[in-house]
């Protein structure tokens, strides 16, 4: 695991120094100690933003923005408020979709023992298998969903070891998870967001290209 200074990350990212604590805040980079931050985390967030620095969607936004895109109503927004929303949506593309809908979890990575993946899955809105739907193969990769309140003790009880490049992805956000599992079988949407958000080059192609269908579709 690599660590940058703080000051690294801002020159990195072209950010202050003050930001990249606001970022570390927000839970879009990962502190290990005072003063550092992971690398990894700082490439992943270069990755989302392209070289933008707009401001995220706040999280409630952001899952509004997958519900519309899958057909649904989204309906803990206010109207009004979904107005808005449904305006932006046709005139984005795909990569500053990718970049606004970002606050719609917090993402860390682990490594857990064999042993204790199947009933890892069964506690996790699991989106491990979608990707093989945009055209990807299927891997043992764990990727899902679960409360924030929850992390903690899910990383406990599977003994989960944090490790950024490894195959269980954890997924938290304040979102109600039936709202998020029944976003999981309306759609690709979701998916494909958290796909384009990936390092690896074929897997951020394939979620970018379902965004793309996605909004084509939205704006009819």
């Amino acid at each position: 695991m690599s660590l940058l200074a703080v000051s690294e990350a801002a020159e990195r990212l072209g950010v202050s120094t003050r930001q990249v604590q606001h970022l570390v805040a927000r839970g879009e980079l990962r502190s290990l100690a005072r003063g550092v931050v992971d690398e990894m985390s700082v490439e992943r967030l270069l990755a989302v933003r392209r070289g933008s620095h707009t401001r995220a969607w706040a999280e409630a936004t952001a899952w509004a923005a997958v519900g519309l895109l899958s057909g649904r109503e989204a309906r803990w927004l206010g109207q009004s408020q979904r107005s808005r929303l449904r305006g932006r949506l046709r005139r984005l593309g795909a990569e500053e979709l990718v970049e606004r809908a970002r606050g719609r979890a917090s993402v860390s990575r682990y490594v857990a023992h064999r042993s204790a993946e199947e009933r890892l899955r069964a506690e996790l809105v699991d989106t491990s298998s979608t990707p093989a739907r945009l055209g990807l193969a299927a891997t043992n990769a764990i990727d899902g969903y679960l409360a924030t309140t929850d992390v903690k003790a899910v990383v406990s009880r599977h003994g989960l070891m944090r490790d950024d490049t490894g195959s269980v992805t954890l997924r938290a956000t304040s979102m109600d998870l039936d709202l998020v599992r029944d976003l999981v079988g309306a759609s690709d949407v979701l998916a494909a967001l958290d796909l384009a958000e990936s390092l690896d080059v074929r897997e951020r192609r394939a979620g970018l290209d379902a965004l793309d269908r996605a909004l084509g579709e939205f704006r009819g």
